[in-house]
């Protein structure tokens, strides 16, 4: 794939049950995302801030379920959440992103929550 290539998709799957999206692009890359993780990374200014430094720490989404998928232009999807959250529209690029840095950006969450004093409820059954 060369650089003046679009980041597509190629597949995108929701799978309810276990709240998980696989996302698989057209650079061969795939990737399995909790729901859990896109909402608590969503590109939205509510979650993100208008700024650096203003980001707001999302606590309490280890059930958060993603109750529908809109697709938005030709570059990205609104992903809405069962907790309300719809307000994020995730780029591919974004989400490409997103899966290259998961592991990092995963341990930096549980980091930044262990550091406010909250502690993550495992989401059994």
């Amino acid at each position: 794939m060369n650089a003046t290539e679009p980041l597509v998709p190629t597949e995108l799957t929701l799978h309810q049950k276990s709240r998980m999206l696989a996302v698989s692009f057209s650079d061969g890359e795939r990737y399995q995302f909790s729901c859990e993780f896109l909402r608590v990374h969503s590109p939205s200014a509510e979650v993100r801030g208008h700024g650096a430094g203003q980001e707001v720490l999302q606590t309490g989404k280890e059930r958060v379920n993603i109750s529908k998928i809109e697709p938005v232009g030709n570059y990205g999807v609104k992903l809405f959440f069962d907790d309300g959250h719809n307000t994020g529209i995730y780029s591919w690029e974004y989400l490409h992103r997103l899966g290259q840095q998961q592991e990092q950006l995963w341990q930096d969450y549980l980091q930044r929550l262990k550091a406010a004093g909250h502690a993550r409820r495992p989401a059994s059954g």
